[in-house]
């Protein structure tokens, strides 16, 4: 090989390196992009009934599960830094959440982890307890883990409840914009996002052949994406009819 086809050949493994870099780091931190435009609605109109904070349980859970995932079968270490972004991401939604419900006391009762009634589940009036009860899920988590690591059913098991929680993201939103009758309070830009990120990262799941679980997951995302968007323009059309 001249010297000039070796240095074709460098560039072109540098350029290839570049985009495998920017494509990791896209997959790191480009799932948490999307609430980034709902986070500033929330604090713009100090309302948080159009937004499920039940998509922050969704994805605790699921990346949570995720990670004892990534320690009993070690897929790519990308995957494993985004379920820590994407965990500390729904922290700051849900610290969010409960200081603006806070403000507006739009309860007169303080609902705690302590109230064992399922309806109040999930809908703590304290940040603390949605850390409590993070913990505990983890450290039930670690011991069933540390205890069967050696199952490959297991593991495999694990990988599928971790990939069906993920899937089920956008359904605590599909829900509560059924239930409201309304997308009100809710960021369009955030769904969107969502439909982009799932559609990009399917995408690289297949390139770059990670487990099955993984591209079936962001399949099932994009359907339940499309269906929001969906809503959006049904209740939009509906609002106008009225008005009309």
């Amino acid at each position: 090989m001249d010297a000039e086809g070796f240095l074709q050949e460098e560039d072109l493994e540098g350029s290839w390196s570049l985009m495998s870099l920017l494509a990791s780091s896209l997959m790191v931190f480009g799932g948490a992009v999307p609430y980034v435009p709902q986070f500033k609605e929330i604090q713009r109109s100090s309302n948080t009934e159009g937004f499920s904070t039940r998509v922050c349980l969704v994805l605790l859970v699921a990346n949570i599960l995720r990670i004892f995932f990534w320690i009993g079968k070690q897929f790519e270490v990308t995957l494993l830094l985004q379920s820590v972004v994407m965990i500390l991401t729904m922290f700051a939604m849900l610290h969010l959440c409960c200081a603006v419900q806070n403000a507006n006391q739009v309860s007169t009762k303080q609902h705690r982890i302590t109230d064992l009634r399922f309806q109040y589940f999930w809908k703590w009036s304290v940040f603390e307890d949605y850390l409590l009860c993070c913990f505990g899920f983890t450290v039930l988590c670690a011991v069933i883990t540390l205890l069967l690591m050696d199952s490959e059913v297991f593991v495999e098991t694990l990988g599928s409840l971790a990939l069906m929680f993920e899937a089920m993201l956008g359904m605590p939103q599909l829900l509560q914009n059924f239930h409201n009758r309304s997308t009100r309070g809710m960021s369009v830009k955030m769904v969107i996002l969502w439909t982009a990120g799932d559609i990009f990262k399917t995408t690289y799941f297949i390139i770059n052949e990670s487990p099955a679980q993984f591209w079936v997951c962001g399949s099932v995302q994009i359907l339940i994406d499309v269906a929001i968007l969906l809503q959006v323009l049904f209740y939009n059309q509906d609002t106008r009819v009225k008005l009309g």
